[in-house]
């Protein structure tokens, strides 16, 4: 299948080396390039690209506003933002706009291809820096656990169950007791795989299944959990401590 893809970038070089670049890929069609937020709203009315790369600084209308009026009035176009800002802010409003996938300008063609691929497919596509700091910022807000009540006096503290506590391993053994949204043992395996960041294929790589097997708990999990992507899966995971934080 043919992506077809738009360009929005206000710098006429970069602009012009993207289109190029993507024309030589292999399953992508350039159907347009915009140099300002408001080009690129008008184009994607006239084009209906399957993918948008978005870059954020631009004129007249920036890439977080064109971003968050193409995902509210074109949900079938995808964006994948790619800037030369990376800072925290840039990335969540960008993330908060709706975009599914977010590079900075240091990425390849292959980077890129994967990128169109995954937000066609329904996952998101994270610069490996920017989905570090997500993680980080994450756990930062969690809230530290309560601590366990004192025992009454005369009264010892009942012995902690075997179960209590325990960790996955790196191998992403589930843990043992009830899962959150009723995820399967396989799905949590996933999951976690997911939160370290890594790809379908590596997931299936280390479960020795196939791509499509692991899409399959991936769609399963999402929708048990309300999951729209990726970011939001991580998310999930250190909220409900799945994840295992180094």
């Amino acid at each position: 299948m043919t992506a077809r893809v738009l360009v929005a970038d206000d710098q006429s070089v970069v602009r012009e080396g993207l289109v190029l670049l993507l024309g030589l890929l292999p399953g992508i069609e350039v159907v347009g390039s915009a140099g300002d937020g408001e080009a690129a709203l008008r184009l994607v009315a006239a084009e209906r690209p399957d993918v948008v790369l978005m870059d954020l600084r631009m004129p007249r209308m920036d890439g977080v506003e064109a971003t968050r009026r193409i995902r509210a009035e074109f949900p079938d176009t995808q964006v994948v933002v790619l800037t030369t800002y990376a800072d925290d802010e840039s990335v969540f409003a960008a993330l908060r706009a709706g975009a599914r996938g977010f590079l900075t300008k240091s990425a390849d063609a292959d980077e890129i291809a994967r990128a169109v691929e995954a937000v066609m497919n329904g996952d998101a596509q994270l610069d490996p820096g920017v989905q570090r700091r997500l993680i980080s910022t994450v756990t930062a807000l969690q809230a530290p656990s309560d601590p366990p009540a004192p025992a009454a006096p005369g009264r010892s503290a009942p012995p902690e169950s075997p179960d209590a506590g325990s960790r996955p391993s790196l191998s992403g053994e589930p843990r043992r007791g009830a899962a959150p949204a009723g995820l399967t043992p396989r799905e949590l395996e996933v999951l976690r795989l997911i939160a370290r960041g890594l790809s379908n294929a590596e997931i299936a790589a280390v479960l020795y299944v196939s791509e499509a097997t692991v899409k399959t708990h991936i769609n399963n999990l999402f929708a048990k959990a309300g999951l729209r992507d990726r970011a939001q899966a991580v998310a999930y995971a250190y909220r409900n401590g799945l994840a295992d934080p180094s």
